[in-house]
């Protein structure tokens, strides 16, 4: 079995009103129950806006911290879910079903490394 990141990337600006967002959440919560069933969710989780980041960066012995997200997009992450499936057809599966629940949001599907790769 080989681990997957499910990247949900949302828009820049708020949230929509929750009689949007609500139904949304409802069909996405449904999913995570069917990935619990199936045996396949590791955890998830959601971000706070981009602009709530802070970068770290190495600058020979120093450390700097910079405020906002680390690039400048109409895009971010605002969300993910880690999944454990036999491969990437499987992964591409569920997927498929988030981004159908996030009213068809990008879900990008990336596989971990795994130990024996490094």
């Amino acid at each position: 079995m080989k681990q997957y990141l499910l990247s949900i990337y949302q828009p820049d600006g708020d949230p929509p009103p929750p009689e949007v967002l609500d139904p949304i959440m409802r069909d996405v919560d449904a999913v995570k129950d069917e990935m619990k069933a199936a045996g396949v969710w590791v955890f998830s989780g959601g971000l706070h806006p981009a602009s709530t980041a802070t970068v770290v960066r190495a600058d020979g012995d120093d450390v700097l911290t910079t405020d906002g997200p680390y690039v400048e997009s109409k895009e971010h992450v605002g969300g993910f879910t880690v999944i454990e499936v036999a491969d990437l057809d499987a992964a591409l599966e569920w997927g498929g079903k988030l981004t159908r629940a996030l009213s068809l949001l990008p879900v990008e599907v990336r596989p971990f490394v795994d130990a024996s790769e490094g």
